[in-house]
């Protein structure tokens, strides 16, 4: 037990509040998909500290499908440049299901690169070349969003083989406008590959991650596309990645996402999170129904949409260390004060930094002992994260771990399990580091 399993509590309560919902049923036009376990449901979301929390089935394996899309658009848009791109692929919604004929008028450009016709398209202009084949390209591209080695599903690939004969018809149809770079039987048979490819939702929130971080994997700390492919990325997701439910997607969740018909749906915190859920019961669009509603009941309920939250400035977590190495500490205090590890935290608190602040509180103490955490820099702390905040520290001094909370402007406001484990009042001192220090002290048994 650890204080920031507060978050994958959040998922889990999630699951269990959607688990019963019973609308959609699994794409069955792929025949294989249509096996797949209508009750699976799992949640994982990935933190800019590379710090991984998931639910329910977050490990059982599916096929990316239209999930795949962005991701080799960024392969592309790497490859080739944005203008380029563009010239093949438009970057405009579509407001058309997914497998619509959504062709430019003048250009035959398909409408964008998440749509199939758009995404066919963004496969084909994938460099191909004897040293490096362009599948091979997507494949390990691909797993380098994820931090693992990805395969195939080759049975998925079978049955999407036999049955695509609209997305053949597609491609032959953008050939006949000049706007399909490759052979149509090789460019199809490259997506239904790169459909095929399998992953897991914790996989997929990895991957999201990457696109949240700038580009750079949070767990393998490797640097994926650059900053600008992946703004650009999450750019067409925002407007295009849920198909013709994008606007209302955006309006009420607030965050770029990509829908596959798999069950995979995946969305993206900026600069905070990348969030995936796996539900194979879908829509009217294509997308996960038990995903989408726990989606936005998430954003909902944490303050993630988009436009509400601005980017925080700075680290919420300023300071990792041991109470006798703070610059303050009397000499004569140092060895007992060592035993008690210190968190200092800064600035505004919401879901995201309070997910940092509680695993710093995981992380430090000496062997697992007394810990301080330090809010004197905190300006606010909002709801959200105050309640993970109560519920993390819960669980931290149920772990039989000894806390204390440095708060001089009650933000927190009454923590009950820290307070007993002290066994007084919190201390009000006139400097923070005093109050450290007094905090340190009785922690460490000498008040």
């Amino acid at each position: 037990m650890s204080a920031a399993d507060a978050v994958t509590d959040s998922l889990a309560g999630l699951r269990d509040r959607f688990a019963a919902v019973r609308e959609g049923r699994p794409a069955d036009y792929i025949p294989q998909l249509a096996l797949a376990d209508p009750d699976a449901f799992g949640l994982a979301l990935v933190s800019m500290d590379g710090h991984r929390y998931s639910a329910g089935e977050a490990e059982v394996p599916f096929t990316l499908q239209s999930v795949s899309k962005p991701f080799v658009y960024a392969l592309a848009l790497s490859a080739l440049g944005l203008d380029e791109v563009s010239r093949w692929v438009g970057a405009e919604p579509s407001g058309e299901a997914f497998n619509a004929i959504s062709l430019e008028p003048g250009t035959g450009r398909p409408a964008n690169a998440m749509v199939n016709a758009g995404a066919i398209v963004t496969t084909a202009l994938v460099p191909d070349t004897p040293d490096e084949p362009a599948f091979d390209r997507i494949l390990h591209c691909l797993g380098r969003f994820a931090g693992r080695g990805l395969d195939v599903d080759e049975e998925v690939f079978a049955s999407e083989s036999a049955t695509g004969d609209r997305n053949r018809a597609l491609a032959y149809l953008i050939r006949s406008t000049g706007t399909l770079p490759v052979d149509p039987v090789r460019a199809v048979d490259r997506y239904f590959r790169q459909c095929a490819i399998r992953v897991t939702a914790v996989d997929l929130a990895t991957m999201a991650a990457t696109l949240a971080y700038g580009g750079v994997n949070p767990v393998t700390r490797e640097r994926v596309v650059s900053a600008e492919v992946a703004a650009g990325v999450l750019a067409v997701m925002a407007t295009c990645g849920m198909y013709d439910g994008s606007g209302d997607w955006l309006l009420r969740v607030g965050l770029p996402a990509k829908s596959g018909v798999s069950g995979g749906l995946i969305a993206v915190g900026p600069a905070r999170f990348g969030v995936a859920t796996y539900s194979p019961p879908l829509d009217a669009t294509g997308g996960s129904v038990r995903g989408h509603a726990a989606l936005e009941a998430m954003s909902r309920r944490y303050g993630l949409h988009l436009m509400l939250n601005p980017a925080l400035p700075g680290s919420t977590v300023t300071l990792v260390t041991t109470a006798d190495d703070l610059p303050s500490a009397p000499s004569g205090e140092r060895g007992l004060r060592g035993r008690v590890g210190v968190v200092a935290a800064q600035g505004a608190i919401d879901f995201t930094a309070a997910e940092r602040v509680l695993y710093a509180l995981d992380e430090s103490g000496p062997d697992g002992g007394p810990v301080v955490l330090d809010l004197h820099d905190v300006t606010a702390i909002d709801s959200v994260a105050r309640g993970m905040l109560h519920n993390g520290l819960a669980r931290f001094t149920a772990d039989g771990r000894r806390a204390a909370v440095v708060d001089p402007k009650d933000l927190l406001g009454p923590v009950d399990a820290v307070r007993e484990r002290t066994g007084r009042d919190l201390p009000r001192h006139a400097t923070r580091e005093d109050a450290v220090a007094g905090c340190a002290r009785a922690l460490a048994g000498e008040d």
